[in-house]
């Protein structure tokens, strides 16, 4: 009984030390995806300065169909300033994928990458806006 006193006592010290700071909740899960994804699966903060993008995702996909196999990455690049997109938005797409495929170890293992520049309207989040690049990986 004494000892599950004591580990329902860390447990709570445990939880409660960790609402305390989101931000290392937070890190702590990065690094943990990171683990099991591969080293750079995040993207980078050098991705989010170059379109001052308030949101990062990434997705990974394998399909398989009559015997062949597709792999793509979809780097998803949320609400960008719309000064920059504007200005030649492709050039954008391929400077952020040749960021995200430095960076990702496992980049390799894959044949594309799509780059998803989604823009929502603060006054209406259902107003969805989307430019879509794709790229071949080994033309990096």
């Amino acid at each position: 009984m004494r000892n599950s006193i004591i580990i329902l006592s860390f447990f709570i010290a445990s939880l409660s030390s960790c609402s305390c700071n989101p931000e290392n909740i937070a890190k702590f899960a990065f690094k943990g995806m990171e683990a099991m994804m591969g080293k750079g699966f995040m993207p980078s903060e050098e991705i989010r300065m170059l379109g001052n993008f308030q949101g990062m995702n990434v997705n990974l996909s394998k399909s398989t169909e009559n015997d062949s196999t597709t792999s793509t990455i979809f780097l998803k690049l949320e609400n960008g300033d719309p000064l920059v997109l504007g200005n030649q938005p492709e050039v954008l797409a391929r400077k952020c994928a040749e960021l995200y495929l430095r960076d990702f170890e496992k980049a390799e293992e894959y044949q594309q990458i799509t780059v998803q520049f989604i823009q929502t309207d603060p006054k209406n989040p259902e107003n969805v806006a989307m430019q879509e690049y794709m790229f071949n990986t080994n033309d990096f």
